[in-house]
């Protein structure tokens, strides 16, 4: 049920939080990713594989609120169309939680977790990634990895087989609300974090990898969220920040009893 608490933050979450709708997230100029490196990778379904997520516990995925209907979570996926039934495990979505702050119109606070149906089995290609006590806002300059079997170019017509993954600089806030870059449709909020290409590559996510991470020396910092079109080198990614303030509604819900 939503709260006098989850209220309070919603308002406090408006009052710095302001932003304009646009678009979806996949991979640009990046390379496919040695098969379960990244064993807390999580594919999406709706009625077909739609976002990417990342297993944060044995029973709990974070991904992006704007992601449809979630039904189902296949883990130790590399190849979308192999059946790799020695490394696979898939779930039904018990509970879908956004949080309490999601604006649709907006995309602020683009946040969601899914509680499994039964919480998966550790191996080696299925893996949580831990979430930290805090989280630090990544200075500008800093290089991250995202990740997702989203499209690799704009004209593409269907998501990447295999898992894609790509080196993204993050952009200061100010640099990426300039007239240059965003122009402030939307707001870059200090609730986002806005990374892309280093100037010399086209480096992005677009559609097919929402809900994706934003891993910044090997920590989760952000979840793919929206930016316009794909690889356009000052349009960069957009992501929401996983600050010490989500963190703290994340470990909240993992712990509530009436999820």
């Amino acid at each position: 049920m939503f709260s006098l608490r989850d209220f309070v933050l919603c308002v406090s979450c408006a009052v710095l939080l302001t932003v304009q709708s646009s678009q979806g997230s996949e991979i640009i100029d990046g390379k496919e990713v040695q098969p379960h490196s990244l064993p807390f990778m999580a594919l999406l379904e709706s009625k077909a594989p739609t976002c990417g997520g990342i297993l944060i516990s044995t029973s709990w995925v974070l991904t992006a609120a704007h992601c449809p209907d979630i039904k189902k979570v296949l883990l130790g996926v590399h190849s979308i169309k192999d059946q790799e039934k020695d490394s696979r495990q898939v779930r039904n979505v018990k509970s879908h939680v956004r949080h309490p702050c999601y604006d649709k119109g907006d995309k602020v606070n683009d946040l969601m977790l899914l509680k499994l149906d039964k919480p998966v089995k550790q191996t080696k290609t299925v893996k949580s990634l831990p979430l930290g006590k805090t989280a630090k806002d990544p200075a500008a300059g800093t290089q991250c990895l995202v990740a997702g079997w989203g499209r690799t170019k704009n004209n593409a017509k269907a998501m990447s087989n295999v898992l894609m993954s790509a080196n993204v600089t993050v952009i200061d806030r100010v640099k990426c609300n300039s007239p240059d870059y965003y122009n402030l449709k939307p707001v870059i909020t200090n609730s986002m974090i806005c990374a892309g290409s280093n100037g010399k590559n086209r480096a992005d996510t677009c559609q097919g990898d929402s809900g994706g991470p934003l891993l910044c020396n090997g920590a989760l910092m952000g979840v793919t969220s929206f930016g316009y079109k794909c690889g356009i080198l000052k349009k960069p990614g957009v992501y929401a920040f996983v600050s010490e303030k989500q963190l703290t509604w994340i470990k909240k819900t993992m712990k509530s009893p009436q999820i």
